[in-house]
């Protein structure tokens, strides 16, 4: 098993050397990688809110980011406050100690306008776009209300607000570190950009003009930076088309278009040579692209293959050895070969789903929106191992180190341990 789980992470850089990569860590969306696979051992597989629980702690305010995890702390944004009355909408950030539970700093770190707030989905927060953490720093992002970087005591190092853009349904999309620029999409209803700030100092050193054909140009994905030989490139999808870029410049360099799909959530997934991107509302497609040699508009030339069939809006997809696993938001679970598409297995979880699945020790854990976790056998037969109530809405994704799982509820935060 350890073999398909290395195949899967070939050729894949989610982010610089900065970034804390021990493998007992999880430093940003989707773990050292960006694609969910974890090297963490001794995992639970079973749980509720009276077994296999180190500790529970209560997390203030509004707030869908994932939990990042960077020795022995644990980062969370949140919206606290502007829900009514005289109540200032804060955004923060707060800091756990992962053996404890115990809130070790909590820092203001932006007081928007109320009203920057209010144009949100009901699956969405202030605070959804997941930190990234390094050695040093702590990046955060807040969409179109504002970006920053602290130290790791809190202490807040620059802030950046002046990347103005009209959301739709809030923010969502979480950056990506390459080298010294911090990368994210600006997605809005009109205009919409890709751009990179300087990670030093927080000021912008790129902005790429999306060009899009689809009428609705509002999206939420995050980026990938993938790595083929000695060329790297920025995958970024965005509302009728996934774009390859020059992460220096900005330069797009190739895209597939997918017509008017828009709203676009999960991150890539890059396994194979292969990328595999969804395209979004209203009719969504899983497509499997190959970027080799790719250069301007490639879409009759570079896609692979496409499916149809409960194919996600939301969750990100996950690679592993020769196959693929995704689940579409209405809890439809599936294995396809990765090369091919053939589809091994479907098997319907109860719930919807928005939170992307994570691969350890064989297993691949999805978490549904009412609160359940379900962990299965990865393989080409379905074997469900656990369900697992923790009886608390949650859209966040998993954060994953030896021996414990977190797992962030709408009010709390769960540190899941075997108690063997």
């Amino acid at each position: 098993m350890l073999s398909r789980i290395l195949s899967s992470c070939v050729c894949i850089v989610a982010c610089s050397g900065a970034i804390v990569s021990a493998g007992e860590d999880w430093p940003q969306f989707r773990g050292p990688s960006g694609q969910g696979v974890s090297t963490a051992v001794h995992l639970p597989t079973e749980w509720s809110p009276s077994r296999n629980v180190a500790w529970k702690a209560s997390v203030p305010g509004r707030g869908w980011s994932s939990p990042v995890l960077a020795n022995g702390r644990i980062y969370l944004t949140s919206a606290v406050g502007g829900s009514g009355g005289d109540s200032a909408l804060t955004l923060r950030v707060m800091c756990f100690d992962a053996g404890n539970g115990k809130t070790l700093w909590d820092t203001e770190v932006f007081r928007p306008d109320p009203g920057a707030a209010r144009a949100m989905h009901s699956k969405n927060s202030p605070a959804s776009p997941t930190p990234i953490v390094t050695a040093d720093r702590l990046f955060v992002h807040f969409g179109h209300m504002g970006t920053a970087a602290l130290d790791l005591d809190g202490k807040v190092v620059w802030s950046q607000t002046t990347l103005r853009y009209s959301p739709v349904h809030g923010n969502g999309g979480s950056p990506v570190l390459v080298g010294d620029s911090l990368i994210f999409s600006c997605d809005g209803g009109h205009e919409p950009f890709l751009a990179a700030l300087d990670a030093k100092d927080g000021q912008v050193k790129w902005k790429t003009p999306r060009n899009t054909p689809a009428q609705r140009t509002f999206s939420f994905a995050t980026p990938l930076l993938i790595e083929m030989g000695s060329v790297s490139q920025l995958i970024s999808p965005t509302s009728g088309f996934v774009g390859g870029y020059n992460p220096a410049s900005g330069k797009e360099l190739w895209r597939v278009r997918y017509g008017e799909g828009y709203s676009v959530v999960p991150r890539p997934v890059f396994a194979h040579g292969l990328l595999y991107v969804s395209s979004g509302f209203d009719n969504p497609i899983l497509y499997a692209i190959n970027p080799i040699g790719a250069s301007g508009d490639v879409t009759d030339s570079h896609v692979v293959w496409t499916h149809r069939k409960q194919a996600p809006l939301t969750p990100s997809a996950l690679a592993t050895g020769d196959d693929l696993y995704f689940i579409s938001d209405g809890g439809i679970a599936t294995c396809a070969d990765a090369k091919t598409d053939k589809v091994h297995w479907t098997h319907r979880l109860d719930g919807n789903f928005s939170a992307s699945p994570v691969l350890a020790e064989g297993h691949i854990y999805f978490q549904s929106e009412q609160g359940m976790g379900f962990v299965i056998d990865a393989g080409h037969t379905f074997k469900l191992l656990a369900e697992n109530d923790l009886g608390e809405r949650s859209l966040a994704s998993y954060a994953v180190t030896d021996g414990a799982i977190f797992i962030r509820t709408e009010k709390t935060l769960w540190k899941i341990a075997s108690s063997k």
